[in-house]
């Protein structure tokens, strides 16, 4: 079967030369047969409504995929239990501290937070322990205990000891070679007068045992011989 021959397309106004029509703008008006569109119509042009345009998409997608694969956050949908205390971890148990700068020292456990975090303190006036949250995975509990029904530790909580974080300012031209001058932190007053008045109560029945005072500021080493797993604290 022979190919259709296409039938080339015809201009109804073809270029004389270019840029130049055969028929006249009034001529290709009744040629076209635009008169008669507009005849039906009432002497109007009909016009067509524009189509609503689909709602656009609120993150626009990129153009192009990135070079380098890029790491997406997992969704974690653990939800976080409360920390379990350990039973040999009770008010008033004495602990030896295993790490940081107290280190070796023996505090008194208060309470504790809910952060999950043990209240200690030492107290501040006998080994110099203040006020401070231990976690209790660096801690021995011993069978040492302290009567602290007279302590009120109902003021303390996580955000007591939340530190102010301080903007840093920009330095000036002038200030730019000067030396740093360090302020020391100070300690408020407030924080001072909760210290007093929870080794106040602390002292008072430390000193109704007999060397329980002289133990507390002992600090905890091994010596050479001395083997962990067989002591009983």
């Amino acid at each position: 079967m022979a190919p259709k021959q296409r039938t080339p397309k015809v201009s109804r106004n073809p270029d004389l030369i270019r840029g130049v029509g055969k028929h006249s703008r009034s001529k290709m008006y009744h040629k076209r047969g635009l008169w008669a569109i507009k005849a039906k119509n009432g002497g109007v042009f009909p016009k067509h409504d524009k189509k609503a345009a689909g709602e656009a998409p609120a993150v626009k997608a990129p153009k192009f995929y990135p070079a380098d694969d890029v790491k997406k956050p997992l969704v974690n949908k653990r939800k976080p239990k409360p920390t379990k205390l350990r039973a040999s971890v009770t008010p008033g148990t004495v602990l030896i501290i295993l790490t940081g700068r107290f280190k070796g020292k023996r505090v008194v456990f208060l309470k504790q937070l809910t952060s999950g975090l043990l209240l200690v303190t030492g107290p501040f006036k006998i080994n110099g322990v203040p006020l401070r949250r231990v976690n209790q995975a660096y801690v021995i509990a011993t069978s040492t205990k302290v009567d602290i029904s007279g302590v009120n530790v109902e003021k303390f909580d996580d955000k007591y000891f939340s530190k102010q974080v301080e903007k840093k300012k920009k330095k000036g031209e002038g200030e730019f070679f000067e030396a740093d001058k360090e302020e020391k932190n100070v300690l408020p007053t407030e924080k001072k007068e909760d210290q007093k008045s929870v080794d106040a109560a602390l002292i008072k029945s430390i000193e109704g045992v007999a060397d329980l005072k002289t133990y507390l500021a002992a600090r905890f080493s091994l010596k050479a011989g001395m083997k962990p797993h067989e002591l009983v604290f």
